[in-house]
């Protein structure tokens, strides 16, 4: 790959937020699969369990999802919480909420709105297809974790690549044990996130903002 190209990829991947119902094809979805795969691990050992789910199955898991959010119902296996972050952390998330609720034309008070919004996201925005992505537990997880991230943007990478787009989904395992229960996947395979994928809506207005980047010089430090 040139310079150039990959330098387009990188630049061209954003969280995609509302797609078109057309399936991607099987060969285009191994293919993309193909190129995630060459992922780097620790010690080669590719801990990532990846859970395709698409079509039927795929409704009758937000179905699923979106009961179990209804009901209160969260089991997730690893901790997460907005709060948590402080100082410039969660000033940027809360920038980007902004932006995308300003996108979508939903107002900061439209308390019923913003959860019609925050719900979409157990639809998988309307994408038809969504990486569930589980691992082992191995001591305190973040080695493991930190592969499964890996994973996660070469497979968001090579999904720009093939123009296609995706988004990562912290939300989705706040339901770990509904997916397991609908999936049939064991316990002891701990789910950490999940990428709903497709053709991206490019009409949609959800897609045509994009959230900046803080300079290199916020998060790199050069030592000589």
């Amino acid at each position: 790959m040139s310079e150039a190209l990959f330098h387009d990829v990188v630049r061209d991947r954003h969280s995609v937020r509302s797609f078109l119902p057309a399936p991607v094809p099987a060969a285009l979805l191994r293919s993309v699969l193909e190129d995630a795969q060459r992922s780097p691990s620790n010690c080669n050992t590719q801990p990532w369990q990846v859970h395709i789910v698409s079509g039927a199955k795929r409704d009758a898991l937000s179905q699923a999802i979106l009961a179990a959010d209804e009901a209160g119902r969260f089991t997730l296996d690893f901790s997460f919480d907005l709060e948590d972050f402080d100082g410039v952390y969660r000033q940027r998330a809360r920038d980007q909420g902004a932006a995308y609720y300003q996108a979508i034309g939903v107002a900061r008070e439209a308390t019923q709105e913003r959860r019609t919004a925050a719900r979409y996201n157990l639809e998988f925005f309307g994408a038809p297809h969504v990486a569930l992505l589980f691992m082992p537990k191995v001591g305190d997880s973040v080695r493991v974790a930190a592969d499964i991230g890996m994973y996660a943007q070469t497979f968001l990478l090579a999904l720009t690549a093939h123009g296609l787009g995706g988004i990562p989904q912290t939300m989705l395992g706040m339901y770990a044990d509904t997916i397991r229960e609908v999936l049939g996947i064991d316990p002891s395979s701990k789910m950490l996130f999940g990428i709903s994928f497709g053709y991206p809506d490019r009409s949609a207005a959800a897609n045509r903002y994009r959230i900046g980047k803080v300079p290199i010089e916020q998060s790199v430090t050069f030592h000589t």
